[in-house]
């Protein structure tokens, strides 16, 4: 393996929380979690959430309710990483960045484990 892989890491994030600030919080430090170990494995780990939310605070009413952010900017955000990391939970966000990493012929990991060392 040349160069490290941009691993994107899926999973719930507002899935489950009913809207709970303090549970989506909870669910951005899991997705986290795994973040070091990727580095520590010579990759660069991307969570959607990182590059979604900052485009969220920029936009106005409209923007908004033009479509799903967090969807659209994970699909764009696919277009350029190499595999995906889906941690457990049910999220749809996270099943459709599996699908369309697959889609592409891109991994899908389930486990820390899986991912190669560079």
């Amino acid at each position: 393996m040349e160069k490290p892989m941009l691993i994107l890491i899926a999973g719930p994030y507002r899935s489950g929380t009913g809207g709970d600030s303090a549970l989506i919080a909870k669910n951005l430090e899991r997705l986290e979690e795994a973040a070091a170990p990727i580095h520590r494995l010579g990759h660069v780990p991307m969570i959607g959430e990182w590059v979604a939310l900052p485009i969220l605070r920029g936009m106005d009413e409209q923007d908004s309710v033009d479509g799903d952010v967090m969807y659209e900017t994970a699909y764009r955000l696919l277009q350029h990483c190499d595999a995906v990391l889906r941690l457990p939970g049910e999220s749809s966000g996270a099943d459709k960045d599996e699908e369309i990493a697959r889609e592409r012929g891109l991994p899908v990991y389930r486990s820390l484990d899986e991912i190669p060392a560079r």
